[in-house]
């Protein structure tokens, strides 16, 4: 079979603790990016790039967020597109007021500022736990949606209380074109992938999975928790900021608070849940999976209900959305809670190891 390492020998500790152990994976990966930075901006159409591409990157690095707090240090968050919209705002106001920051320093800046709002809220992280964390996370999402929408400050003053951005330019160059925004989103993204999945292999990250599967024992071995869960706050809410401040640039052009609503929150949770909690692969499954299956329906449900001799509208298409996010939560947590992420981990077991039995 094509998928087996036999031959591929480690002899030194750096080899041993490479990212892709498996130069089959290694090959894939690089084919995979190589693919989106030199097939896909010639061969993709300018609504690919604004409806299904673009977001799909943006809610995925939202998602890695959310999963390196959730998946990876066990600490529960309903309210995660608050942090979206504080890097969003952040950075809104670091170009009105100093517009000489060049772009990427901006979503440095804004992806601080959320970690230090992240920090603050999760604070009760040390004293409570599970559906009252959640809580108080619920309660951070409608609390800063209430500050943007009431302190005129944050959106300079506009009388209607959208805002609207300025091209984006870097080092000199406007990113203008759908296909010019797709590419730096991706670079970015994979920057912080990597980051992120580094960041899991490492001490920080053993914390925090110690913290997730047991925290008195882990407080016993020698982890701080209020350490090991602020850290997961600030690093979380850093991810989630520099999304918010890609999407508000990038994908929407300008925006108000209700375009981070609660609503958005829970798109972030359910990417998670479906695609797998304690998983990098898994953000960007669900993020896919997300993304793509409010278009499947809108674009295959009116031809289908024209053969059964039904109008399925774009409010049957909605309800329909709901219903099948309910029941795909329900059977991940039922049947693989670790989501399609370890489907996908089960599977390329299996192949490894076919024709033998597992």
């Amino acid at each position: 079979m094509f998928y087996r390492e036999n031959g591929q020998f480690k002899s030194s500790y750096r080899e041993d603790q490479q990212i892709l152990g498996i130069r089959q994976d290694r090959w894939f990966i690089f084919g995979l990016i190589a693919f989106a930075f030199l097939v896909v901006p010639f061969v993709a159409s300018d609504y690919m790039f604004r409806a299904i591409l673009i977001p799909f990157l943006i809610v995925s690095l939202a998602a890695i967020g959310l999963n390196l707090l959730v998946g990876y240090c066990g600490q529960i968050s309903l309210g995660h597109a608050a942090f979206m919209a504080i890097g969003a705002y952040a950075a809104y106001n670091l170009v009105v007021r100093f517009p000489q920051l060049n772009f990427l320093l901006v979503l440095v800046l804004a992806g601080l500022i959320a970690a230090g709002v992240g920090i603050l809220f999760g604070l009760p992280s040390l004293q409570i736990k599970g559906l009252y964390l959640g809580v108080a996370t619920l309660a951070a999402q409608f609390f800063i949606d209430w500050v943007f929408a009431r302190v005129k400050w944050f959106t300079n003053y506009s009388p209607s209380g959208s805002v609207s951005t300025a091209p984006i330019e870097l080092f000199g160059y406007k990113f203008d074109s759908p296909v010019e925004r797709y590419v730096l989103v991706l670079a970015v993204v994979i920057v912080f992938a990597l980051m992120a999945k580094n960041l899991v292999r490492g001490h920080i990250g053993r914390s925090w999975m110690a913290m997730r599967d047991m925290d008195v024992a882990a407080e016993v071995i020698g982890i701080r928790p209020m350490y090991a869960k602020l850290s997961a706050f600030a690093v979380s809410a850093f991810y989630a900021g520099v999304a918010g401040a890609l999407w508000g640039f990038v994908h929407l052009g300008s925006w108000e608070p209700a375009a981070f609503s609660i609503n958005f929150s829970l798109n972030l949770l359910f990417m998670i849940i479906i695609g797998g909690m304690g998983s990098i692969l898994g953000s960007f499954i669900g993020a896919a999976f997300i993304v793509l299956l409010p278009i499947t329906l809108n674009q295959v449900l009116p031809p289908l209900g024209a053969l059964v001799g039904m109008n399925f509208g774009t409010a049957m298409a909605s309800h329909l959305e709901f219903m099948i996010f309910g029941a795909l939560i329900i059977f991940f947590l039922i049947v693989e809670p670790l989501g399609i992420a370890r489907l996908w981990a089960i599977g390329k077991e299996k192949l490894r190891l076919w024709p033998f039995p597992h």
